[in-house]
């Protein structure tokens, strides 16, 4: 029997407890998850590649059937150099659809043998995303219960010094 191996792409930028809950349900489906963070520059991101690593491995920990890598480029092209057939992607509303059913259709068309799942986190966390987290925070507002401790830990001392606008 071959090893079930997810990868699970984005940004992660920075993680917050909506990716957790994909993370964690998505457990027990495969024998493998590769949390996949992508290294595209032209987002801007707050945290670097590495940082962002870090930081799922932080508040992951060290758990079997799980790693974390970072890729560039075609994200079927990281899939199948992982031995991955499955893609997870998370869908928080309506609007995610549009362009993660292209993107699937995209990814089968360049790789027939790896398909997209998608998931939806908990209901507390369908409006939840990297970009809120980061705006909530620099305009001071309370991120308890949308992020780990340790990623709030992580935005404090990035933004140190700085008095929220």
């Amino acid at each position: 029997m071959s090893v079930r191996i997810a990868v699970y792409p984005g940004s992660f930028d920075p993680i917050t407890n909506g990716h957790l809950d994909i993370v964690a349900r998505l457990g027990p489906l495969v024998d493998e998850v590769v949390v996949a963070v992508l290294q595209n520059e032209e987002k801007r991101p707050l945290f670097s590649v590495a940082e962002r690593e870090a930081m799922i491995r932080e508040v992951v920990g060290e758990r079997p059937g799980f790693r974390v890598e970072s890729f560039s480029g075609l994200l079927v092209d990281f899939a199948q150099r992982v031995g991955a057939r499955t893609i997870v992607r998370g869908l928080r509303a309506v609007s995610d659809f549009e362009y993660e059913f292209q993107m699937a259709l995209m990814n089968r068309r360049l790789s027939p043998s790896i398909e997209t799942v998608f998931m939806m986190p908990r209901e507390e966390y369908t409006y939840l995303s990297s970009r809120l987290v980061k705006e909530v925070f620099a305009l001071g507002g309370s991120l308890d219960g949308l992020v780990p401790p340790r990623v709030l830990g992580r935005l404090r001392e990035r933004f140190a010094g700085q008095a929220p606008a």
